[in-house]
């Protein structure tokens, strides 16, 4: 008897154990939400970087994020001007400038003919420091983002965090309800925000300020993380159309960081992403994320890529050697979290905000085609034509996101044709080398442009916010300097970005269909079981089972 009740016994605390354990799997695979959601865009990011420099990349940063994750391989941007503010805000709002409204980083007022910068915001005062950097919000964004959506279908008991040394890159992804958006001020080097959000700095963020980071790392000067000659997939170091950091003759290693404000020059080196992740890290621990009941959103993006990549473009050992210590940079990102919080509790995407052009002087001495357009001279040839034609070179009052804005009052005192107007400014700019056509906004279906780019177009359009007339030029030509390189086209170099998804419930896969940028909102959104942001396109990328 004593035998069999030992052994009913046992079997009762194994039944008792085994269903223990399949109810904690069972809470563990049913999880609602993760902890903690961390949105890392990384400025100017062409696709093809992820596989360029793959070989020099740690186990632990962009590679962890392709072998361990979700990577949505022909992603790309699905309007046109590609250009930060309105990626930053198309990568949380799930839609298009057409729609949020961020159709640019500046753009004219149409009704005001004044120019609007994407988060000026007058009725906000600054919170950190003296001047007028704070003078921001996200009062310009039409729409709500994923971030808003959150934090509503959790009745606002989860917070929100954004983080850049832009402006925009922390306003717009911060969406309306974020507890706090920080950005980066050169003057005195500190992190700082607007009374859109708060009237004075936490106390931990003062802390950081006070420990002046940002001069130690400029302190240290820029040399190449490995040695120079190993910098095979980069072109030589010291070319003409490389530009030049402050006070330096030429655009060489190593960089001694002693212009008249070495503060400002960290935002052009590796340290500007450094300095970011060392905030973001101190962010998600002294504003306890991940660590209560709710989904917690941390938003991060990584500026300095595209300051490196404008100054020296996408075949510079400058930008080959940002993104390997990007990289690490991210690997200590990650293993944080796993420490913190264990892989399937948090949930990380990886996009960027646009691509980027080569360099025209590097495809020139490859024999390929491309070029600077000569915007200066081309909108004089326009003004001459104007006065030519209609007595008046006061018709454009605005050139902004490669558009031209017409004052619409004198168009109608003068009493000209708009077809007229089109054609006399498409004549004018066709005498300029890079010229493709000149797109009447108002008519873009009746352009010469082939379908996908008359949809890329259209959705950038917004008639409150954008001109009246696009200027699209040829292939890998662009307005800007004979040095660097820029971005904003509808091309696919400027358009094609990476999309990585990694941690809770995301299994290794690779997606070779498209996707857009739209997507990705839309996709949050699905996962974590809220509603999508209020302008949402987007569609659902599937998760692998």
């Amino acid at each position: 008897m004593k035998k069999t009740t030992q052994v009913f016994a046992y079997l009762i605390i194994s039944v008792l154990s085994i269903s223990t354990a399949w109810a904690q799997n069972k809470t563990k695979t049913l999880a609602k939400r993760p902890a903690l959601v961390v949105g890392i865009v990384v400025d100017q990011m062409r696709y093809d970087y992820l596989y360029k420099y793959q070989d020099r990349y740690s186990d632990n940063g962009f590679k962890r994020l392709m072998r361990e994750g979700l990577n949505c391989q022909d992603n790309h941007y699905n309007y046109a001007p590609t250009v930060t503010a309105a990626g930053h805000a198309s990568v949380y709002t799930g839609t298009v400038p057409a729609v949020h409204g961020i159709v640019g980083n500046d753009w004219t007022d149409v009704a005001s003919s004044k120019k609007v910068y994407c988060t000026d915001d007058s009725t906000v005062t600054t919170v950190g420091t003296t001047g007028k950097t704070g003078f921001m919000s996200p009062k310009n964004l039409w729409t709500s983002t994923i971030t808003d959506q959150l934090r509503m279908a959790q009745n606002f008991h989860s917070k929100t965090i954004a983080i850049a040394l832009k402006d925009r890159g922390a306003i717009l992804p911060g969406g309306h309800t974020a507890n706090g958006a920080y950005w980066y001020d050169s003057k005195e080097g500190r992190w700082i925000t607007s009374t859109f959000y708060m009237k004075e700095l936490p106390a931990w963020v003062q802390k950081f300020n006070a420990e002046e980071k940002a001069l130690t790392y400029v302190k240290q000067g820029w040399n190449t993380l490995y040695p120079i000659e190993t910098y095979v997939q980069s072109a030589e170091d010291n070319l003409p159309f490389e530009g030049k950091l402050p006070s330096e003759k030429t655009p060489t290693f190593p960089h001694a960081l002693e212009g008249p404000n070495p503060l400002e020059i960290i935002r052009s080196t590796p340290y500007g992403n450094s300095i970011t992740k060392d905030f973001a890290l101190k962010a998600i621990e002294e504003e306890k994320l991940g660590q209560s009941n709710s989904t917690d959103f941390l938003a991060v993006s990584f500026s300095s890529t595209d300051y490196v990549g404008h100054a020296f473009g996408p075949q510079s050992i400058e930008l080959e050697d940002t993104y390997l210590r990007l990289d690490r940079d991210i690997a200590e990102l990650l293993t944080y979290l796993d420490k913190k919080f264990g892989k399937d509790r948090v949930l990380v995407f990886l996009t960027a905000d646009h691509a980027v052009a080569e360099v025209p002087g590097y495809l020139h001495s490859k024999k390929m085609p491309g070029g600077v357009f000569e915007a200066g001279k081309a909108l004089t040839e326009a003004k001459i034509a104007l006065q030519k034609e209609f007595g008046s070179d006061k018709l454009i009052v605005g050139s902004e996101n490669s558009q031209l804005y017409i004052d619409h009052a004198l168009l109608e005192k003068l009493a000209i044709n708009r077809k007229k107007l089109h054609q006399v400014i498409s004549t004018a700019y066709s005498k300029i080398e890079g010229t493709s056509t000149i797109v009447d906004m108002q008519d873009i279906a009746n352009s010469t442009l082939i379908q996908p780019y008359k949809e890329l177009v259209s959705n950038g359009y917004h008639p409150a916010r954008s001109g009246d007339f696009m200027i699209l030029l040829k292939p890998q030509w662009f307005m800007g300097g004979k040095t660097g390189t820029t971005h904003s086209t509808l091309y696919a170099y400027d358009t094609h970005v990476p999309l990585l998804f990694y941690g809770w419930k995301v299994k290794p896969q690779e997606i070779s269909s498209r996707t857009s940028i739209s997507d990705i909102s839309t996709t949050l959104a699905n996962w974590l079981g809220c509603m999508e942001p209020s302008g949402s396109i987007g569609k659902i990328i599937p998760m692998a089972k």
